[in-house]
């Protein structure tokens, strides 16, 4: 398969049972205790996936997915015990693309990295070569890559999906669900809520501006402004 997953869990009985589940999936794996080594082993291994504990010594999970966002783009799930909303909006926040909330089954964690590895498969494009022109941004379906100007910017997979899919159509309103499907895909109970998560870190990547590039349609969910149409 070819897929580098990093597990990042303090507690040794979760970590190894993580790790025995993956490795019979056909994943390669790495495994890290604690945030300051995870942080090492990302910036030395490359992986594909991060599967990263809230909770940990050395550096929280936080803190490790800012560092993993400034080294790279995986796909990183949050784990946590934290079961409040507010929680799990903030790890989105900072880099997360999806997140469990313990106890979570070993199936569901497998489902959800095939679910994320499927988002960031260049290759699962339907249009494959398309570039779409707005405004100022540069979106290449192909290669997943967005400029603004001469300058590239960093999205995660999650990013790109929901900017690609509300430039395609401009001025069109996409209610949160709708963004929700078509940036996760799998029917896994996850908040509307999530879809501002990610809409407010892309936001922030395109402009100061909030509203710069993507509206909100109050009451409904977001469109790609019109003056950015063509």
């Amino acid at each position: 398969m070819g897929i580098k997953v990093l597990l990042v869990e303090d507690e040794e009985k979760i970590l190894s049972l993580m790790e025995a589940y993956l490795l019979n999936e056909g994943y390669e794996i790495l495994t890290a205790r604690d945030g300051k080594a995870a942080v090492q082993l990302f910036a030395d291994h490359k992986p594909d996936i991060v599967i990263l504990d809230w909770m940990l010594p050395q550096m929280n999970g936080l803190d490790a997915c800012r560092r993993f966002r400034e080294i790279g783009e995986p796909g990183i799930i949050m784990v946590t015990a934290k079961n409040e909303e507010t929680d799990k909006i903030v790890g989105l926040e900072v880099g997360a693309d999806d997140y469990l909330t313990k106890p979570f089954s070993l199936r569901e964690l497998s489902a959800r990295i095939r679910s994320l590895l499927r988002r960031m498969n260049r290759a699962d494009s339907s249009e494959q070569g398309s570039v779409l022109r707005r405004g100022d941004l540069i979106i290449r379906e192909d290669s997943l890559q967005v400029f603004k100007g001469t300058q590239e910017l960093r999205l995660t997979p999650t990013e790109f999906k929901l900017l690609h899919l509300l430039a395609s159509k401009p001025s069109r309103v996409f209610s949160r669900m709708q963004l929700l499907q078509h940036a996760f895909e799998e029917e896994f109970v996850i908040d509307e809520r999530t879809v501002d998560a990610h809409i407010s870190k892309l936001r922030k990547k395109l402009d100061p501006d909030p509203s710069a590039y993507i509206q909100t349609v109050y009451g409904f969910g977001y469109r790609f402004g019109t003056n950015h149409e063509n």
